[in-house]
């Protein structure tokens, strides 16, 4: 080892002081302080290091400006901009062509107008400010969003560009936890691998509630980490706080961590085994204020003054949080979903469970591609630390984010019920954390036989799983997966007899290692950037990386994984890249082994405040017909999974006289409601919650809103519709009755009822 030991505060990882010179390989990977399965390295005399000068003790302050550029004195000279420059880079990547995909998912963005119209509907997460009916996950996510709209104005950026910067802050948390152990190269490398992950690249520029629950559980990790350090309450306490107001971003999905957390700090915390036991209760208590506070509101709030809770079948958010949710989501029983999957290496409506379902066709490329090389290094770290003491940081770094990646990918492997490809940016901080811990500890230990080959093993199997991933899309850069094998098994060639090699040669070998093993990625990442993504269910990467079975499907399916569902794309000329497809297996009744009868379309579908265009995947159910707004009848598969194409006679349609009413139109599905309210302004109510399934309102609940006159049109089509069972038989009893009693007002291939004018016969 030649790592010195450090004289700071214990803050610090670099090797040079504030005046010493560039570091060398050496310094450049070097941690601090010195680890504990060795002796302490000596410190070298020609490389003498000094502790930070406390201003006013011999050095004047340095100005704001030089700190913020120069970094912590103990730092190389090299480390503060190089981390600034990750920022930057990230900011750009994830900002570039962002109007791309105007409103994104419009579930979440008519929630956002909402809010921004509405306190009301901002506290509770409202579809629309009417405050009708709530979206399926609490508000957390949603609130920066809505405020942003608040300032800026309703535009594509105003609802994305939040999603971008907590991706930039969480790199940058990334950098911040790595940096303190395993010095600035760790956190560097780990901020790179996080910032190229495609599915990473995806959900940091899109709208869905997964950008802010992946920053706070970086955030909770690093708050265990910091509590490893030294044992200090508060550390606990944040970390507690950083898990609730993630429950309040998705719910039961923040908890897939605090088994390993809470076993790891159980047993590794430098503190007596009481006070441990005394800090994870306060971290459990910081949990429960931090999370619960917005649930005690909701669930004591009066029934008959708030929204209806979304996703839920009695109007409760406990339901929702324990069923849909919940317990739903890993046995696949999920009361008013579309339904749910099979355990035990079965095949599912959302696709393949089992042990390699982060590998396979419909996973895989989305943000496996350094997953073996993550598995590897982190089996390397742990043996390494095996002999250390029981608070060793090391080890206990390699056991946070280890134990962080191995239980959530478990889960995820093998839940049975709703399971979308982009749930796994979860993974992404995790896996660039264990790269970056790996690589470094094992490149100070390259002198050692075993290290140096586990290093060449890691480089074999990422080169080796991304010709693999890239093979899946021949089509796709056919020469890139050749030159990612021959090259990480050229830098594995040169790991494995590094120290034979001079000091140019050794970086040369690490540095061709890990470019091969982030070309793969990063290709995915750019042709994500460089496409629009809309409607509830996206992908990263190019046409046909990602392909997920469904009902009557054999594997096939449209890109973005929905059962025999498809993916809405957007790009400025309005080309359509979703790839068609579905399973071959249909019933004799199916399309293309999609729903029963689907029909596939892509229509221009203008979204966003630009006007960006793209094509729209919209199916329907047996006697349904196109049309902006979904299918017609008791609606069916189109504006469930992406929103309808509101032409500008529906929109003058629905505008006209809208102040008039509480809600200007009413409409089975959230995603076929959100078309119309973004395309207005104006609240449309989502009868049935997302899928059209949710029991709200009743027949004799609309019914008085229509005799009270607050809704004005009925939209035809869109949700699930009268897709059976109890529950969703309600929005087909209401598009029953809005049918047989009310003028029928068509609009181009839009059709309306005017709920102000009933036919003759009613």
């Amino acid at each position: 080892m030649t790592t010195q030991p450090d004289t700071s505060t214990g803050n610090g990882t670099g090797t040079s002081g504030a005046g010493d010179p560039s570091p060398g390989t050496d310094a450049l990977f070097a941690t601090s302080p010195a680890p504990s399965w060795g002796p302490p390295a000596p410190t070298l005399p020609s490389e003498p290091v000094r502790p930070a000068a406390a201003p006013g003790a011999g050095e004047p302050a340095r100005p704001f400006l030089h700190r913020a550029w120069r970094g912590r004195p103990e730092d190389p000279r090299w480390a503060r901009p190089a981390f600034l420059a990750l920022l930057l880079a990230t900011t750009v990547l994830y900002l570039y062509g962002l109007s791309a995909s105007g409103y994104a998912n419009s579930f979440y963005s008519a929630a956002v107008q909402a809010g921004s119209q509405s306190w009301k509907a901002f506290f509770f997460g409202s579809l629309d400010s009417a405050n009708a009916i709530t979206v399926d996950k609490p508000p957390a996510s949603l609130w920066p969003m809505a405020l942003s709209v608040r300032i800026f104005g309703l535009s594509s950026w105003a609802i994305l560009v939040p999603e971008v910067l907590m991706g930039v802050a969480t790199v940058g948390v990334l950098y911040a936890a790595l940096r303190r152990r395993f010095g600035p190269a760790a956190g560097l490398i780990a901020g790179a691998v996080l910032a190229l992950t495609p599915v990473a690249a995806l959900m940091f520029r899109f709208n869905n509630p997964d950008a802010m629950l992946a920053l706070l559980m970086t955030v909770t990790v690093y708050c265990v980490i910091r509590g490893l350090e030294d044992g200090r309450t508060k550390w606990l306490v944040w970390a507690g706080v950083a898990v609730g107001f993630a429950f309040l971003a998705k719910t039961l999905q923040a908890f897939l961590i605090l088994p390993p957390l809470a076993v790891l700090y159980a047993v590794c915390a430098p503190v007596s085994l009481r006070k441990r036991f005394a800090q994870i209760g306060l971290s459990a208590g910081a949990m429960v204020v931090a999370g619960g506070w917005w649930v005690a509101i909701v669930e004591l709030w009066p029934a008959s003054s708030r929204p209806y809770i979304g996703g839920s079948q009695n109007n409760s958010f406990l339901e929702l949080t324990f069923g849909y949710n919940g317990l739903g989501r890993i046995n696949g029983d999920e009361t008013g979903s579309v339904g749910g999957g099979g355990g035990g290496g079965g095949t599912g409506q959302w696709g393949e469970t089992g042990w390699n379902r982060m590998f396979n066709s419909e996973i895989g490329s989305q943000i496996s591609w350094l997953l073996p090389a993550a598995l590897i290094l982190l089996v390397a770290g742990l043996v390494l630390t095996r002999k250390a003491n029981r608070t060793d940081l090391t080890r206990g770094s390699f056991l946070a984010w280890g134990g962080a990646l191995l239980m959530t990918a478990l889960v995820f492997s093998y839940m049975a019920g709703i399971f979308h490809q982009y749930y796994t940016v979860a993974l992404a901080p995790y896996i660039a954390a264990v790269v970056g811990m790996g690589a470094t500890v094992l490149w100070e230990e390259r002198g050692k036989v075993w290290a140096s080959l586990t290093l060449a093993g890691a480089a074999t199997a990422s080169a080796a799983w991304g010709y693999v991933l890239l093979d899946r899309t021949s089509d796709y850069l056919p020469w890139l997966k050749w030159l990612v094998l021959v090259g990480g098994l050229t830098g594995a060639l040169g790991l494995i007899f590094v120290t034979r090699l001079g000091r140019r040669l050794a970086l040369a070998a690490a540095a061709l290692s890990f470019a091969a093993a982030i070309a793969g990625p990063t290709a995915y990442t750019l042709s994500t950037v460089n496409t629009g993504h809309s409607g509830s269910i996206v992908t990263a990467g190019p046409s046909g990386a990602s392909t997920m079975g469904g009902p009557g499907g054999g594997g096939g399916g449209m890109r973005g994984g929905f059962p025999g569902g498809g993916q809405n794309q957007q790009n400025g000329d309005g080309a359509q890249n979703g790839q068609q497809g579905g399973g071959t297996g249909g019933p004799p009744t199916g399309g293309t082994g999609g729903f029963p009868g689907q029909n596939q379309q892509g229509n221009g579908n203008t979204q966003g405040n630009g006007g960006t265009r793209g094509g729209n995947q919209q199916g329907g159910m047996p006697g349904g017909g196109p049309g902006e707004g979904g299918m017609g009848g008791g609606g069916g598969a189109g504006g469930l999974l992406n929103g309808a194409n509101v032409g500008s006679a529906a929109k003058a349609l629905l505008s006209k006289n809208a102040g008039d009413y509480t809600w200007a139109a009413a409409a089975i599905g959230s995603q076929n409601s959100a078309s119309y309210q973004l395309a207005t302004g104006k609240p449309v109510m989502a009868i049935g919650g997302f899928n059209g399934t949710d029991p709200s309102p009743t027949l004799a609940q609309f019914k008085k809103y229509v005799t009270d006159g607050k809704i004005h049109y009925f939209i035809s089509g869109g949700g699930m519709g009268g897709g059976g069972g109890a529950s969703s038989s309600a929005s087909s009893r209401i598009s029953s009755w809005v049918t047989a009693n009310f003028k029928k007002v068509t609009v181009g291939s839009a059709t309306f009822y005017d709920l102000t004018q009933p036919t003759s016969s009613s």
